[in-house]
């Protein structure tokens, strides 16, 4: 059993993996040669303006007082330049959007991953192909286009990464360093001879990020007046800054000027997600090379928010973050970024006709260019009679659309060349696509068939080993011959081959190979095949459909709890009617009503607001208080019991009561600090962590009895969790806590009522230290349910206060009172702690199920990881590669929600056997006084 775990855990993160190779490859490719427009480019030089986290229509609209919130920016829409919105793809976060805009091309999903800090650069960039690249900002951000830059011509100015501090008194003072820092530069560059030189040269770009309203959302959400004035601040910040250019360049007008940002931010203060407040960003043109605004009576765009803007009738251009780039490479002349994808809006640019259709030819060739590299790289490694070429976009095509392009440009017909050019872009991304997911159905094949043959082969172990249906001693079971082996040996040899002639990455034989010894592992337990079908004929039709269905309908209701919450809620109603189907009602009345209150209390949850909209430490306290209102009914019911440990539980119980309380002074204490913008205190950071720390050890020294263990658990963790609040999720873990103790008892009553021998009361069980009940008895079809039940907890205990397959309902806010400075692994794994811990609570609870009712952990363990594995073979079908973003990436991240799920309960379920059996023993404890 000890070697299919094992075995299981590494199969399990093979699926797991496979999602990254299927969907999450990178779409770079190499080997391009670089285009660039012939003509002379308008500018001489760009500033790029990139306001972090700074959402549209919070820039655009008008202040309490009736004024224009960014009244230098509005001036230049109105008289200046050209304006839009700026959508962007998921995921909404700061790599990939920097990434966008400068280098043109959408990184892949796993690039978040890899972190902000010090990551070389993997592609070409605007900066790399530009002469000189200054930039100022975030030292995580300029760092991914500094270091690997062809050359020394990208310099950086940063200041330090603890200033990035969410409990900072003022958090725009980021913006004000890198306005500063400009003008000094320009200053200083008066007095030095090579480096005004330098600044006076073409095709010289000046990059300034501002992290200030980033921050600033996070630190006090959108809406608040902090992130308000900072887009005040930043907009005089702007306004100064194109001063300061016109008076050392001397009015040349040939500075062009681009004001952006890399994503949105939710009203909650997140982002990562595809909602409009992430994607919809800013976008504001003006200076060389760029159109004058154009007046217009109607728009296109049936949108209210342009009223309420008062810009109907400025014509809006809306692009996509990717054709940033491209644009300014026309601007300043420079090639565009090899694997650009953006596809240039040669409505924002004010030149000659034969500049627009030169530029977009470019475009064209550039984007076709890679998809030459992709199409051949992929033939190369393909199979001749295998091979498909993408039909649309064949050799003579491409030469027909480019060789009629150039004769429109000749004979100066430069808006058909324009739509021509447009066209074969269009092909060529199409087919750079078709391309990308060339080997997806193969792949997708293959790791299917893995899928349901690991489902199918742990179901046969789980009636093999767990049931009474196999065969006994006196129908022996028949060994297959060496047909069978020999068979599957020679498929997986082909299978090698055909993976070895196509030179194909090693990743691709573990998922094509993997499905061989699966299926194998199958075929051999034919005899256990049979006796089961042979089981299920026996039965009778009507049972044996209600059977199917009600697991069809559970099963469905899981899934579909994945995309509404609220199914969560229905689940649990029906869970509450669970005792008035049963003998449960008239034998154990009061466990029944405790169940169902229990049930009816956890079901509001789902019905809430997505954790993080709205913070409230009122709730928390409430939390904190029931917490301590129970613990003193607990620690009152253990002074009364004359079992010779009072000392011991009275010692630890006291110091779980401190934690708690010490949590909530913490919490209210941060709250109070950070709003008045005092920072976070020192002495409360200290106790945060102190508090995590202690929360793996106070358990492992409370007695093994199951109540006692359990409730000490619970106190524990709830202290943490606290810590990690904001609102009503702090009363979660306490409500389903509550409804696990609960069903412990009711599934003790269940299995007597069953006729299994007689267990002695929960209060007076305890926890072993061995790993496994000696399989006390047979599984029986109600251990199913029994299974059911607590995936559905799991669920529950995932999706209870927020949808967390969307990064934005994650807000930072909950890991205050640990620290404030930007660490995004840190805050990233104490935000998947708080996640855990519902999660742990629940894994304990089924140890104690386990023990009352004398079942085989690994047993129930198989029949969960069958459950799980049918959801995530749900969601395998349901991945989306079309459609809107948002579709795509939550289809993807539900499926890699159900793999994490499958693989980390083996991880959580030893964690829950050591909380629960394991004992710590004090220095100076005489053993007669420990369990």
């Amino acid at each position: 059993m000890m070697l299919f775990f094992v075995v299981g855990l590494l199969v399990h993160i093979v699926f797991f993996a496979s999602i990254f190779d299927i969907y999450f490859t990178s779409p770079l490719v190499h080997g391009m040669t670089p285009q660039f427009t012939p003509l002379p480019p308008p500018a001489r030089r760009l500033v790029l303006i990139i306001a972090d986290g700074l959402r549209a229509d919070t820039l655009h609209e008008f202040d309490e007082d009736g004024n224009p919130r960014a009244p230098f920016i509005r001036n230049v829409v109105m008289q200046e330049g050209s304006w839009g919105v700026s959508h962007t793809r998921v995921p909404t976060e700061s790599r990939p959007g920097h990434v966008a805009v400068i280098a043109g091309f959408y990184e892949d999903v796993s690039a978040v991953a890899k972190g902000w800090k010090e990551n070389p650069v993997e592609f070409d960039s605007l900066f790399n192909e530009s002469r000189y690249t200054w930039s100022w900002g975030s030292p995580d951000i300029l760092s991914m286009f500094a270091k690997g830059a062809t050359g020394n011509h990208v310099f950086t100015y940063s200041y330090d990464a603890d200033s990035e501090d969410f409990g900072a008194e003022d958090i725009s003072k980021l913006d004000t360093w890198v306005f500063d820092h400009v003008k000094e530069f320009f200053h200083a560059a008066k007095n030095n001879q090579s480096l005004y030189s330098q600044l006076n040269e073409e095709k010289v770009v000046f990059f300034l990020h501002l992290l200030g309203l980033d921050t600033n959302g996070h630190a006090h959400r959108p809406a608040s007046r902090e992130y308000k004035d900072n887009i005040k601040m930043v907009d005089e910040g702007v306004k100064e800054l194109v001063s300061l250019f016109k008076e050392f360049y001397g009015n040349d007008e040939k500075t062009a000027f681009i004001f952006t940002s890399d994503h949105g931010m939710t009203d909650w203060g997140s982002h990562g997600a595809g909602h409009p407040s992430e994607t919809f960003t800013p976008f504001v043109a003006w200076g060389a090379g760029i159109k004058s605004p154009q007046r217009v009576a109607a728009q296109r765009f049936n949108d209210t928010l342009l009223k309420e803007w008062k810009l109907e009738h400025y014509k809006r251009q809306d692009i996509n973050q990717a054709d940033v780039a491209p644009l300014m490479a026309s601007l300043i002349g420079v090639p565009f970024p090899l694997n650009s994808v953006g596809v240039l809006p040669v409505g924002y640019l004010n030149s000659t006709g034969a500049f627009r259709a030169e530029s977009m030819f470019t475009n064209a060739v550039q984007i076709l260019e890679q998809f030459k590299v992709k199409m051949s790289q992929k033939k190369e490694v393909t199979l001749p009679f295998l091979f498909t070429p993408f039909k649309l976009l064949s050799d003579s095509k491409q030469f027909d659309i480019l060789r009629k392009a150039r004769s429109h440009i000749k004979q100066r017909e430069f808006d058909e060349a324009v739509l021509l050019c447009k066209e074969l872009i269009d092909l060529a991304l199409k087919g750079l696509s078709y391309y990308h997911t060339y080997d997806r159905f193969f792949l997708g094949t293959n790791v299917l068939l893995g899928f349901v043959g690991w489902a199918s082969y742990a179901s046969l172990l789980t009636i093999k080993s767990h049931s009474g249906l196999t065969r006994g001693a006196g129908n022996p079971v028949k060994k297959p011959g060496c047909l069978l082996p020999c068979g599957f040996v020679a498929v997986g040899i082909l299978m090698a081959f055909f993976l070895l002639v196509q030179a194909c990455p090693w990743t691709y034989y573990v998922y094509c190979l993997l499905p061989v010894p699966i299926w194998y592992a199958v075929a051999r337990e034919y005899q256990v095949i049979q006796d089961f079908v042979t089981a299920l004929l026996t039965l009778p039709p009507s049972r044996l459909v209600g059977h199917l269905l009600a697991c069809t309908l559970g099963i469905e209701v899981l899934v579909l709890s994945f995309f509404y919450r609220h199914m969560l809620t229905v689940g649990l109603l029906v869970f509450a009617g669970w005792p008035f189907i049963t003998p449960l009602w008239t034998r154990a009345k009061s466990i029944s009503l405790s169940w169902i209150f229990f049930c009816l209390l956890l079901a509001v949850f789902p019905l809430m607001p997505v954790v993080g909209r709205e913070p409230d430490v009122f709730l928390v306290m409430c939390a904190g208080l029931l917490l301590l209102l129970l613990s003193l009914f607990v620690g009152a019911s253990l002074v009364k019991r004359k079992d010779g440990f009072v000392n011991e539980k009275s010692w630890l119980h006291l110091s779980q009561m401190l934690s708690t309380a010490l949590a909530m002074y913490v919490v209210h204490s941060t709250y109070n600090s950070l709003l008045q913008k005092r920072g976070l205190p020192l002495a409360n950071q200290v106790a945060s962590w102190a508090i995590l720390a202690s929360s793996f050890v106070l358990p492992l020294l409370s007695p093994r009895g199951l109540p006692e263990r359990l409730f000490s658990i619970l106190v524990s963790w709830m202290s943490t969790y606290l810590l990690l609040s904001t609102g009503y999720e702090a009363l979660f873990p306490l409500v389903l806590s509550c409804l696990m103790f609960v069903w412990i008892h009711m599934e003790q009553e269940s299995l007597q009522q069953a006729g299994v021998a007689y267990k002695p009361k929960v209060s007076s069980l305890q926890f072993c230290g061995s790993a496994d009940v000696a399989q006390c008895r047979q599984l029986c079809p109600d251990d199913i349910r029994r299974a059911f039940f607590l995936v559905f907890f799991l669920v529950t205990a995932f999706f209870g206060t927020g949808n967390i397959a969307s990064i934005n309902s994650f807000d930072l806010a909950s890991v205050y009172c640990f620290l404030t400075v930007f660490n995004p692994f840190i805050m990233g794994g104490l935000m998947l702690w708080k996640i855990l811990i519902p999660f742990v609570l629940v894994m304990c609870a089924l140890e104690a199920v386990q023990l009352t009712t004398q079942l085989s952990s690994k047993s129930l363990f198989l029949m969960v990881l069958v459950i799980s594995d049918i959801m995530a073979l749900h969601f395998f079908f349901l991945v989306k590669d079309y459609g809107s973003w948002l579709d795509i990436g939550t289809s993807i991240s539900h499926y890699v929600i159900v793999m994490s799920m499958t693989t980390v309960l083996m991880f959580l379920n030893a964690l829950a056997q050591q909380l629960t059996t394991r004992k710590l023993r004090l220095c100076g404890k005489p053993k007669s006084h420990l369990i």
